[in-house]
């Protein structure tokens, strides 16, 4: 046998002793509490989970699991996408016990998965073929599902007539059939690979292989397709489906409210476990992951124009703004608060520290306060915000804020030009072109700049992201500029064409 058949022989063992032990049956239930369990077990996915997968129910079965169990449950075509952040049991949920419930039900289950290759697809499908061989509680409710003949790496049939059989995408689909048997439920299971996402070609091959070849292997009552992946690109076989298919379903679960970092499965998760995760791995890559937001790749305003560079200290600079971008709400789904505190120094436009947080009015105030105050008497940063129709609870934010801080920020309000907002962005363009806007470098790892600098990135036509941090950033540099002085050289001519820096880092 090869050493890789010898260790996928041994995994599947060792997962079949992990089934047995951690799985158990009442020896003293009578015969009509053994029904009432099943009828219960039937009716609500909490109790079939509780029941026959008690390890898996280490923490309470969430809510967002229960309601697409049901959803699933009472539509037999349903088209669906798991957009759930990492971490919130997709692959089980999918793989193992959904389908385990519908065919508790009575459906007859033909049950296909499809992995990102065909190796995978079998590995996925050992999770679901595992619980049927080995778990007690199913076998003492269901009876032997073993199935001898038909028990194999890729395929199987219990006893029970449950089929599953697994495919790697891609993979020809003609013949996908058992006798006169179609499937009648097909899980795409984390497909989309890292190098898939920068494969365009290949997700839109992969797209057409889902509608036209995968699809309509289904030919009957029950027809369900479901994609589970959290969505950590912007581009993805899913968001190409979901732009085809608007009428498909997307139950889409974040793992964590970005704002107060509470956690969704809040019986799994400590109430600081993802600020925690953020701390270790960046704002950018946690929310990406877990939060299903996607990091965008600049086309107008890309990472190899951001100049990182050790700041000049600030006492140096001409003058010195911060530029605060207003939002009221401070939830998950509001606007950020953005206030970017940019120098000018010989013509350059300096990024000294920045702000960008979906958060109260008064948590953004608070911030401007310490760093006032925190700054030597030598430097004086002149703040600015941007007018609302609201001005009065601002300005009332502002006034409770320097109370708490015993701070004074004389902070000016200041109408913007009503001019459209992506017109008013791309008048950084130019700046970054030349080489004329620096960043500290102590900003590298700051998440409040990777959020902002990422909003930058996805300035694009159409755009429907963010743009807190962009406009504060303009706003600010459009102040700074009036101080600029822009004159001849020794010749009397006027100083033109492409600006060269006198930085050299």
């Amino acid at each position: 046998m090869k050493t890789e058949d010898k260790k996928h022989v041994e995994r599947y063992l060792k997962h079949l002793d992990l089934i047995e032990s951690s799985s158990s049956i009442n020896p003293f239930e009578t015969p009509l509490e053994k029904k009432q369990a099943i009828d219960a077990a039937k009716k609500s996915f909490k109790k079939c989970v509780e029941r026959y997968f008690p390890h898996y129910a280490t923490s309470e079965v969430p809510d967002f699991h229960i309601e697409f169990a049901d959803k699933a449950k009472k539509n037999e075509a349903l088209k669906a996408f798991l957009e759930w952040g990492r971490a919130q049991a997709k692959s089980v949920f999918a793989d193992v016990l959904l389908p385990f419930w519908l065919w508790i039900n009575g459906e007859p289950v033909y049950f296909v998965i499809v992995g990102n290759n065909a190796e995978r697809g079998k590995q996925l499908l050992e999770d679901s073929r595992a619980e049927f061989e080995a778990n007690p509680q199913i076998i003492g409710d269901f009876g032997i599902q073993h199935n001898p003949g038909n028990w194999e790496d890729g395929f199987f049939i219990t006893k029970g007539g449950f089929i599953g059989q697994s495919l790697g995408m891609g993979q020809s689909v003609r013949g996908l059939r058992v006798k006169s048997k179609r499937p009648t439920l097909i899980v795409m299971d984390d497909c989309e690979t890292k190098d898939l996402v920068q494969n365009p070609s290949r997700q839109e091959k992969m797209a057409k292989w889902v509608e036209r070849d995968l699809i309509p292997t289904m030919d009957g009552k029950y027809r369900r397709f479901i994609q589970a992946n959290n969505r950590f690109a912007p581009k993805m076989i899913q968001t190409i489906l979901q732009e085809r298919h608007p009428d498909w379903f997307v139950h889409r679960v974040n793992a964590y409210d970005p704002v107060t970092y509470e956690p969704r499965w809040k019986s799994k998760y400590k109430a600081d476990y993802f600020r925690a995760i953020e701390k270790e791995i960046g704002a950018l890559a946690a929310r990406s992951e877990f939060n299903n937001s996607p990091h965008v790749e600049g086309t107008i305003f890309t990472e190899k124009e951001i100049q990182w560079a050790p700041i000049p200290k600030l006492n140096q600079f001409k003058i010195i703004f911060g530029y605060w971008d207003v939002a009221y709400a401070g939830t998950s789904t509001s606007d950020y608060n953005a206030i970017v505190v940019q120098g000018l120094k010989d013509k350059e436009f300096w990024v000294i520290d920045g702000f960008c947080k979906q958060s109260k009015m008064s948590v953004a105030i608070g911030w401007m306060c310490q760093y006032q105050l925190s700054l030597p008497e030598t430097v004086v940063v002149h703040w600015v915000f941007e007018s609302q129709f609201w001005n009065d609870a601002v300005e009332s934010a502002i006034k409770d804020a320097e109370r708490l801080f015993n701070c004074r920020l004389n902070i000016i309000k200041r109408d913007r030009p009503r001019i459209n907002k992506m017109d008013r962005i791309l008048q950084l363009q130019p700046y970054y072109q030349n080489g004329r806007i620096w960043y500290s470098e102590k900003l590298k790892h700051s998440n409040d700049m990777q959020v902002g600098l990422a909003q930058l990135y996805g300035i694009e036509p159409g755009y429907k992201s963010h743009d807190d941090y962009p406009d504060a950033h303009q706003g600010g540099i459009s102040e700074l500029e009036k101080y600029v002085s822009y004159g001849s050289d020794a010749s009397g001519n006027f100083q033109s064409g492409k600006y060269k820096s006198k930085y050299n880092w």
